[in-house]
């Protein structure tokens, strides 16, 4: 009897869900459904860095997109042996004693505080400053030596300690907190038990200092020293954690239903996209992993023995069995690298939204094919322009930090700036500046886990941008001065997330083996172009001279309001 498996793929916008042969990673059938509430804008605002998501869109997005993959395929419900979810994080949500998302309760389904905190949200700059000042100076252990040594605002307990300090209500109605991988799983599983279900080692040790050195979560004294509400939740979340090759439990009665599956379904222990995804891309030792959309996530694995006790300094936490049991987890990234370019779009196409869509010169089907021809149209074109500008040609210097910089050393309170700006500067060499940028970002996550003195010999990139765009890829490996091969597959995290599923399922024994057999090929490379390395170097000088001044002056103006206080 041939088995298949379902992976589920959570990203900012959307959720798709791949139904995976297990004895060659074929794929079957896939379905992709949007956050209708989401993409209507509700419960965000953009301008406080607030950006929430209903559950509900999660739970939607579950139902149809899994049961359309198992009626499209035609396979018997019985061969279908796992289920396997990744998520975006760090996306927690505050739940009830029961489990259930306080923002599925009548009263509280229109509070953005009780919902799902997405990870893109930086409400809670000031709280994580708070953690970190406490982690350096109360005179116990550091428990964000693991974390990169700089606790986030896109991580769990700043998040938790915002919303606490923030409504009353939602902490008192609050039993507990589960980050969105480990409530999905939750959802579908049969174990309802909040005090005996299986959370994520990857969440748990990337987002929310979970360490075995320490047994578990941050202590309560320390936790306590932040605010008593954190440290009386501490009772109620978890000491251990679990890999994602483990079972969580089966599908429950009510979700086997719904889908079309049977109770038989074993479902594994939930993860985090971009590990999933770079078990997806077949992830070895002294590779690269870039998964790279709306932000990007580097993950990296090591030997115990080649890490040891070292702690990588500036990224976002190393784990043990985070992506690959048995190996470290380590992961950085940049906060926006796709949004980069998605907010440039957005500033072009204000004109037609605003102007020429209120515009009585023209009838509605008229401006709705204008406004489609814009949108498909003004990425490409502008990319089109941008690689025939030589790089002799004065193009302004731009940074990428336009949602902060996650890594090296996390600040969410930097900002974005564009200097050598002239009256000749025109919207293509705006956006050649961009693509720079993002690419100088990256350059500097891979300086600095070289200069931590993990190798990188591989650089594998996937996602949206890796597959459709050829420029940013080969201005990425000339700034790199590394070649960079591309993942053939759409949905490499949800593949991940169904090698874990095959994994839990017992079909084989290690995620090694099962990523070698069912994961993605690869489809494109692109080559360091010898004539661009040098100059690139030089416009890098440059992306650090601007870097260095902003930042500067931010940390400047953060001390007169100190001072003045």
């Amino acid at each position: 009897m041939k088995k298949y498996v379902i992976g589920l793929d959570y990203g900012t916008d959307s959720v798709r869900a791949v139904l995976i042969d297990t004895e060659n990673g074929a794929e079957l059938a896939t379905s992709v459904s949007y956050y209708q509430r989401w993409k209507e804008g509700k419960f965000c605002k953009p301008e406080e860095n607030q950006f929430r998501q209903h559950p509900l869109d999660h739970i939607e997005g579950l139902e149809k997109t899994i049961s359309t993959v198992v009626k499209e395929s035609g396979v018997a419900p019985e061969n279908i042996v796992s289920i396997c979810i990744d998520t975006t994080g760090s996306s927690p949500l505050p739940v009830n004693k029961d489990g259930i998302a306080l923002s599925l309760l009548p009263e509280f389904s229109e509070n953005p505080n009780a919902m799902m905190v997405l990870w893109k949200d930086h409400t809670s700059i000031n709280e994580a400053e708070e953690i970190n000042h406490l982690a350096r100076n109360w005179g116990g252990e550091d428990y964000t030596k693991f974390e990169g040594g700089i606790y986030s605002s896109e991580w769990f307990w700043a998040k938790i300690l915002h919303i606490n300090r923030e409504d009353e209500a939602v902490k008192n109605a609050a039993y507990s907190w589960m980050e969105h991988c480990d409530y999905l799983t939750f959802l579908l599983s049969d174990n309802q038990s909040l005090a005996t279900f299986k959370r994520s080692r990857c969440a748990a040790g990337h987002k929310a200092m979970w360490h075995e050195s320490w047994d578990g979560l941050p202590s309560k004294e320390f936790l306590g020293q932040l605010d008593s509400s954190l440290a009386e939740l501490r009772d109620r979340l978890y000491d251990k954690t679990y890999t994602s090759d483990e079972v969580a439990g089966n599908l429950n009665e009510e979700w086997a239903t719904k889908l079309g599956l049977t109770t038989n379904t074993v479902i594994a222990v939930g993860t985090f996209d971009a590990h999933s995804g770079a078990v997806g891309a077949k992830v070895e030792e002294n590779t690269l992993i870039r998964i790279m959309g709306t932000s990007t996530c580097d993950i990296m694995v090591a030997p115990n023995e080649i890490i040891g006790d070292k702690t990588v300094k500036g990224i976002c936490g190393q784990v043990d069995g985070s992506v690959i049991p048995g190996l470290m987890g380590l992961e950085a990234g940049q906060s926006a690298f796709g949004d980069v370019l998605a907010w440039y779009k957005d500033i072009l196409t204000w004109p037609t939204h605003h102007i020429l869509m209120n515009s009585n010169l023209i009838d509605e089907n008229q401006k709705q094919l204008l406004k489609e021809e814009i949108e498909n149209n003004l990425i490409r074109n502008l990319t089109l322009e941008a690689e025939k500008i030589p790089l002799s040609e004065v193009v302004p210097v731009a940074l990428d930090w336009i949602n902060g910089r996650r890594t090296p050393d996390a600040n969410q309170e930097l900002k974005m700036a564009i200097s050598n700006l002239s009256l000749g500067t025109k919207a293509p060499h705006i956006f050649k500046a961009l693509v720079n940028a993002i690419c100088f970002g990256a350059k500097k996550i891979v300086d600095r886990f070289e200069e931590e003195g993990v190798k990188i010999e591989k650089v594998i990139g996937i996602g949206g941008v890796a597959r459709k765009s050829p420029f940013i890829m080969q201005t990425l490996a000339s700034v790199l001065n590394m070649p960079i091969v591309v993942a053939a597959s759409d949905q490499a995290p949800a593949l991940g997330a169904a090698i874990y599923a095959a994994v839990a399922a017992g079909i084989y024994p290690t995620v090694q083996e099962a990523s070698q057999k069912m994961g993605s090929d690869f489809e494109a490379e692109y080559f360091p172009q010898a004539e661009k390395v040098e100059k690139y170097a030089e416009f890098m000088k440059q992306y650090q001279i601007l870097a260095d001044f902003t930042e500067n002056n931010i940390k400047s103006k953060k001390k007169l309001t100190a001072d003045s206080l």
